[in-house]
C-alpha cells in the first residue's frame, strides 16, 4: 500500500499546530509589496500587513503560488516512495489551482492527485484535515479521493466583514456601497457558493448584534452540522471568536471546535476584524 503525502496552500488558515499533527504539506501564496514578493505566513504576517495598509493606504496585492513552488514541493516526497494529493484554493478564486494541475503533468498524474476545494479558508481547511487524518490511517490515494468527492459539495464557508474599505481598496466594493454601509451600519456576510464568492444577509446595527445575527442564521439549532468538526476563523478578531467559541461548546455537540487566523492572503482581501463559522454540513 502506497503512502499518501497530503498537501495545501497557505489560504487554507490552517495553524502550525494542526499542520505538524496531521503532516500538512503547504505550499505558500505570496504578497506583493513594493513590487517585492513575501511568503504568505512565513515572511508576511496579517498583523503586518494591516501595518503597511495602516501607513500606505494602499492594498498589497496578491499572487498565486507557481508551477516551479508545487515542483519544489512534491519532489522531495515523490522520491520517496509518497503519493500526492493536494487541495488548495478554488481554481475559481485563483490561478493556483492550475499551476498546481501542471505541476501535476509535468511530475506524473498517476503519482500527483490535484483536487478542486471549490472554497477558500478553512472551507479548505475542513477538507485537508480530513484528507490528512485518512492518509495518516493507511487509506489510499484513491479512497481519499473518493471520501473527498463526497466532502467537497457539503463544505459550508461564510464570513461576516467588519469593514469594507479592503473590499473597496480591492476593488471589489464600490465607493457609494462603502459609504452607505458606514453610514447604516452594514456587515455583509460573504457565501462559498461554487467555487465563487457571493453576498448573502446584510446584518445592521451594532457589531456585536450584527455577530449574533450571524450565529443564529449559520449556526441555529445546529442540527444541520456534522458533529466531528467546526473551524471559526477569523482575521484580528480574537474576541468575537471566543464568543463563538463558548456559543458552540455550550450549546451544540461538537467533538472539536477550532479557531485559527486568517493568513496574509485571505486577510488582504476581507480586512481586520472578519471572522467566518465553517463546517461540513450533515
Amino acid at each position: 500500500m502506497g503512502k499518501v503525502k497530503v498537501f495545501t496552500d497557505s489560504t487554507a488558515d490552517l495553524s502550525k499546530e494542526l499542520i505538524e499533527k496531521y503532516q500538512i504539506g503547504v505550499v505558500p501564496l505570496y504578497v506583493i509589496v513594493e513590487g517585492k514578493p513575501y511568503l504568505d505566513g512565513i515572511e508576511m504576517t496579517a498583523e503586518k500587513l494591516y501595518d503597511i495598509v495602516e501607513e500606505s493606504k494602499t492594498l498589497p496585492k496578491t499572487s498565486a503560488a507557481t508551477i516551479a513552488d508545487f515542483i519544489n514541493a512534491f519532489e522531495p516526497y515523490l522520491e520517496q516512495g509518497y503519493d500526492i494529493v493536494y487541495l488548495g484554493i478554488s481554481s475559481k478564486l485563483s490561478s493556483t489551482y492550475q499551476a498546481a494541475c501542471l505541476a501535476a503533468k509535468e511530475l506524473g498524474e498517476d503519482r500527483v492527485h490535484i483536487v478542486d476545494s471549490l472554497n477558500l479558508s478553512t472551507g479548505i481547511g475542513l477538507q485537508v484535515v480530513k484528507a490528512a487524518e485518512l492518509a495518516l490511517s493507511g487509506a489510499t490515494i484513491k479512497d481519499i479521493i473518493e471520501n473527498l468527492s463526497q466532502i467537497t459539495p457539503k463544505v459550508r464557508a461564510s464570513f461576516i466583514i467588519d469593514t469594507l474599505n479592503y473590499l473597496h481598496m480591492g476593488g471589489r466594493c464600490s465607493s457609494i456601497t462603502l459609504l452607505a454601509s458606514n453610514v447604516l451600519k452594514i456587515h455583509p456576510q460573504i457565501i462559498v457558493k461554487d467555487g465563487g464568492m457571493t453576498v448573502g444577509a446584510k446584518f445592521r446595527g451594532k457589531w456585536k448584534t450584527c455577530l449574533k445575527d450571524y450565529y443564529e442564521l449559520t449556526v441555529g439549532d445546529g442540527s444541520h452540522i456534522d458533529p466531528e468538526r467546526i473551524f471559526i476563523t477569523h482575521s484580528s478578531n480574537p474576541r468575537a471568536a471566543e464568543y463563538f467559541r463558548e456559543r458552540i461548546e455550550k450549546e451544540l455537540n461538537i467533538k472539536e471546535v477550532l479557531t485559527t487566523e486568517a493568513g496574509t492572503v485571505i486577510s488582504s482581501h476581507c480586512g481586520p476584524g472578519t471572522i467566518g463559522i465553517l463546517f461540513i454540513e450533515k
